[in-house]
């Protein structure tokens, strides 16, 4: 089985060392989703096991929710924070234009996603942003520094960038490829799954 190398001459400094950190942290956890094992990392590259692919299931699909839900409550040290040790910069997005991910703590869920999510992505959308539109997102990120969507759910340990290309479907189960991982609420990486339509997504669901 041959490896698997990501390279890009240009990347921000840390960006793979970032994955890596990430792949890291969300295999450690024993029952959870596992991981494509890092062979190597440098500067300007991360090399990974190659995966084979199937075809997915629904057996695969339910296991793959009970997995995901163990990552999660393997929980994370903040609402934001970034996996275990790592403490320089947090990137999102793909490898050819990755954009910058903010890894600083909350204790509440509204306030991190207002002030690290909503808002960085919003001024660097202003440009493409009508009045209208830039007036609803600052009304949901008040609504969020405001905790009307926060619950007593601890910080889990997210995937953070799960859509349908990272899930990957092996003959051993599903893997997990290419994370943003930080802690945050477990719905985020649920409704990632179901925007870009995971296969068997309610199997999903019953698993978790």
């Amino acid at each position: 089985m041959t490896d698997f190398v990501k390279s890009r001459s240009g990347a921000p400094a840390g960006f793979f060392a970032c994955e890596a950190a990430g792949l890291q942290w969300l295999a450690e956890v024993d029952g959870g989703v596992p991981c494509a094992r890092i062979i190597s990392v440098d500067a300007i590259s991360l090399t990974l096991q190659r995966l084979d692919s199937v075809t997915p299931s629904r057996q695969a699909a339910f296991e793959f929710g009970g997995r995901l839900a163990v990552t999660h409550d393997a929980g994370a040290a903040a609402f934001g924070a970034g996996p275990d040790g790592w403490d320089g910069a947090g990137f999102f997005g793909p490898l050819s234009q990755p954009l910058p991910m903010s890894l600083r703590g909350h204790r509440q869920w509204g306030d991190f996603y207002a002030d690290e999510r909503l808002a960085p992505m919003a001024k660097l959308a202003v440009p493409r942003l009508g009045a209208s539109t830039r007036a609803a997102i600052d009304a949901v990120a008040a609504r969020c520094r405001a905790g009307d969507f926060d619950d007593d759910d601890h910080p889990v340990r997210l995937h953070g960038d799960l859509w349908g290309g990272n899930v990957m479907w092996t003959p051993d189960g599903v893997v997990l490829i290419d994370p943003a991982a930080h802690g945050g609420h477990r719905e985020s990486d649920l409704a990632m799954l179901a925007l870009f339509g995971c296969p068997y997504y309610e199997d999903v669901l019953a698993g978790y």
